[in-house]
């Protein structure tokens, strides 16, 4: 006899190979294995009592886009392994008929409540409506737009505000993928009833489309002043089967250890692969068990690292690159070498990915020179902004706004003054920028001398054929 846990492994086996081989249609719906393992090691790293063996917890887990199940089956499947007496009640929504049913059927052998899978779209039509849960899983799709929903989106949006899914503000049309970003956040437990932790995965877009005041922008300013972002890994390209652009997993908590409160860590994960023997898609990479170790364990232990390798005098690398963090003792350069350090993990305070956007205006002059004064209301006798002068300069949160507009804009213009009115408060981050490592340049005498070798070598073999 087959206990239902089995059957339902067996039966998401099926489904991944058949996906695996008919992966036209059905790997558009199906998240590579590996970045649901990685995901669900993360949203459950820092929960002792859930992973610890003989706790009889009860949980819940939802996902807004299930697809035929596959983050739901693997995260059981991992507390299952931990914490036999464990017991994960999953709830879903699925838009695609197909695999809304198999999702329905693989719940069915697992044992599951059939009725907590929810056909529809999870955008104009929640199924799951009050509810709340403990832990949530999301991929939804990369760059879709969202038009066909736009009208029910925008009314919850304008009516309901925070009270409804979409308070922070609304997304390009373009592109939805943030809109599930705050259906998710809608979902989590409050903090005082022992709040919530959740996994999406995104495209590059949602960390730094749109400037201050835009519907992207204020939604990041959301997550980060409520301190709700824990972690954005960056995956490596080619990693999923019906695109290889970069995506990015964000974990997002309600209920931070204090050592993460007022942070974010930044884990640039994109070097960690080995390739396929067989390409599926657009899939080429794939994440090693010893990959998905060391990202969790960079997580878990909300530490910075760096891969350091070691040179010689003679510009060679001696070793492999190692990976070290604030407890290790890093390596020593040679007599005559040198270090290179690439970042792997890095922290920052949330401020620091904020920033002031700020008008600054220049006076209208007549054809004396002279400015031009106002002559009515509160602009009398204040000088009038020339729009074609006008100018923007963002200031980061953790500068002040008047040393720095001292400092950068009035030796260059004396006449500017900023506009109050029009300052913005705007978020981005620049996930690349902070693992960008420059590189100089060789100096031009070192490549003046190669060229001259490279001609005397040419000169040389010409000499070779004309005798």
């Amino acid at each position: 006899m087959v206990d239902n846990a089995s059957m339902g492994l067996v039966f998401e086996e099926l489904i991944r190979k058949f996906a695996e081989i008919s992966n036209e249609t059905a790997c558009e719906h199906l998240t590579p294995r590996e970045v649901i393992r990685l995901m669900v090691n993360l949203l459950f790293i820092e929960d002792d009592d859930v992973l610890t063996p003989g706790n009889a917890v009860v949980r819940t887990i939802y996902d807004p886009t299930a697809g035929t199940g596959g983050m739901l089956s693997v995260a059981s499947e991992h507390l299952q392994q931990h914490n036999p007496q464990a017991r994960l009640t999953m709830y879903g929504q699925e838009l695609n008929d197909e695999s809304y049913a198999i999702c329905k059927a693989d719940m069915l052998i697992k044992g599951q409540d059939v009725a907590n899978i929810v056909a529809g779209n999870t955008l104009s039509d929640d199924g799951h409506a009050r509810r709340k849960f403990d832990y949530m899983l999301s991929n939804p799709p990369f760059g879709v737009e969202w038009k066909k929903v736009e009208k029910a989106v925008r009314q919850e949006h304008e009516q309901k505000g925070f009270d409804g899914r979409f308070g922070p503000g609304l997304p390009r049309v373009s592109d939805g993928s943030m809109l599930f970003l705050m259906h998710l956040l809608s979902k989590m437990r409050p903090a005082q009833d022992g709040g919530s932790r959740f996994g999406i995965v995104l495209n590059g877009s949602p960390l730094f489309t749109g400037g201050a005041g835009s519907g992207e922008s204020e939604i990041r300013r959301y997550v980060l002043e409520n301190d709700l972002v824990e972690a954005i890994i960056g995956l490596p390209t080619d990693m999923f089967y019906n695109t290889g652009i970069a995506t990015y997993v964000w974990i997002l908590s309600n209920r931070k250890p204090a050592a993460r409160r007022g942070y974010v860590q930044l884990i640039d994960a994109s070097g960690f692969w080995q390739k396929m023997r067989k390409s599926l898609g657009s899939k080429r990479k794939e994440m090693s068990d010893a990959h998905i170790a060391t990202v969790t364990r960079l997580f878990g232990d909300f530490t910075e690292a760096e891969w350091i390798t070691v040179f010689d005098a003679a510009g060679q690398p001696v070793g492999e690159p190692r990976l070290v963090t604030e407890s290790d003792t890093p390596p020593t350069a040679p007599e005559g070498g040198r270090l290179k350090r690439v970042p792997v993990a890095r922290i920052f305070r949330n401020e620091e990915f904020g920033y002031t956007t700020l008008t600054v205006e220049r006076p209208l002059r007549d054809e004396a020179g002279n400015a031009v004064l106002g002559l009515k209301g509160k602009q009398k006798g204040k000088p009038q902004p020339d729009s074609a002068l006008r100018d923007t300069e963002n200031v980061p949160l953790t500068e002040d706004i008047g040393e720095y507009f001292r400092r950068e804009v009035l030796p260059h213009a004396p006449d500017a003054w900023i506009d109050e009115d029009k300052s913005k408060v705007g978020y981005e981050i620049p996930f690349n920028r902070h693992f960008y490592v420059f590189e100089p340049p060789r100096s031009l005498h070192a490549i003046d001398e190669d060229l001259k070798a490279v001609s005397a070598n040419i000169m040389r073999m010409l000499g070779e054929l004309a005798e």
